[in-house]
C-alpha cells in the first residue's frame, strides 16, 4: 500500500537519501527544506511523486504554516520523520531568546507533530531523530535563560526530543506510533562534516533504519521507544529520561516555550 510520508530536512543528507529510498518503493514522499533551489535539486531525484514544502523550523510561523498546508493538502498522512536538526551554527541565539538547536531540535518536532496528529491513522508512525549524543537538559538553558556551548545544545535538544516521544507516546494509546531513533553515530552528512570536521560513515547506515523504522512490522510495537543504531537494538535512552522529576521539568519547559513561541 502506497504511503504518505513527511520528511523534514529532506534537501541532503539522510533526509534526502530517506527520501530517495522511500520514492524508489513508490511511496508519496512530502519533502521540506529551508530552501526552494535545493528543494527543487532533491525533488529531481525522486523516482515517483512527490510535494515540496519551504518551511525554516527555526521560524515559529513557518513551522505552523507547514502543518497547516500539509492538512490542507492531504487528509491522511502515514509517517512523520523528523529528521531536520542543527548542531553548529554561528547564530545561535533566535530573535526569541531561545538556542537555534531547542527550536529546531525539539520544539518545531513537537509542534509539527501535534498539529499534524488529526490526518494521522492509529497504524501511522512518528520517528524521532535522536542520537547517541545525549545529555541531561539544562531548563534554564532550554529557556533562553544562559548559553550552551554546540555539543551541550546538540545533546540536550536530542534528550529532549527522545523525553517527549516517550512522553506523547504515553498519551497515545490508540496510535501513531511515536519511536526516538538514533540512525547511527558520525555519518556522512553536512552536519557532521561541519561539526566535527570528519567525512563520517556511509549515509545508507541511517537512511536504512529510518526506511524500516518507518515501514517495517518490526517497529510496529515500538511506541514510546529508543532504537539505538549503533548497537542495532532498542535500548534505554539517557538515564535522565528515566528520572520522573526531570523528564516533568522538561515537558513542562517544551509546553510553556511552545506556547510562548508559537
Amino acid at each position: 500500500m502506497t504511503k504518505t510520508i513527511l520528511i523534514t530536512g529532506s534537501t541532503d543528507g539522510i533526509g534526502l537519501l530517506t527520501a530517495q529510498k522511500l520514492s524508489n518503493l513508490g511511496h508519496l514522499v512530502l519533502l521540506h527544506g529551508r530552501n526552494q533551489a535545493k528543494l527543487d535539486a532533491a525533488a529531481a531525484t525522486m523516482t515517483g511523486p512527490c510535494e515540496k514544502y519551504v518551511a525554516d523550523l527555526s521560524n515559529p510561523q513557518d513551522v505552523t504554516d507547514l502543518a497547516r498546508a500539509i492538512r490542507e493538502n492531504h487528509a491522511r498522512l502515514d509517517v512523520v520523520i523528523n529528521n531536520a536538526g542543527v548542531f553548529k551554527t554561528p547564530a545561535p541565539r533566535l530573535s526569541q531568546g531561545v538556542d537555534l538547536r531547542f527550536m529546531v531540535n525539539t520544539f518545531a518536532p513537537w509542534v509539527l507533530t501535534q498539529d499534524l496528529l488529526a490526518i494521522m491513522p492509529r497504524d501511522g508512525r512518528v520517528v524521532n531523530l535522536s542520537s547517541a549524543a545525549q545529555a541531561p537538559i539544562d531548563v534554564d538553558a532550554m529557556n533562553g535563560q544562559g548559553r550552551l556551548d554546540d555539543f551541550a545544545a546538540y545533546a540536550q535538544s536530542k534528550l529532549a526530543i527522545t523525553i517527549w516521544t516517550q512522553e506523547l507516546a504515553r498519551t497515545l494509546v490508540d496510535g501513531p506510533m511515536v519511536v526516538a531513533v538514533n540512525p547511527g553515530s558520525l555519518l556522512a552528512s553536512k552536519m557532521v562534516k561541519d561539526g566535527f570536521g570528519v567525512a563520517g560513515n556511509d549515509l545508507s547506515i541511517g537512511a536504512d533504519i529510518l526506511s524500516v523504522a518507518a515501514l517495517d512490522a518490526s517497529f510496529e510495537n515500538a511506541n514510546g521507544a529508543y532504537f539505538d543504531n549503533d548497537s542495532g537494538r532498542f535500548v534505554d535512552p539517557h538515564a535522565a529520561a528515566q528520572d520522573v522529576i526531570h523528564v516533568r521539568a522538561v515537558m513542562d519547559a517544551i509546553q510553556e516555550n511552545v506556547a510562548r513561541l508559537f
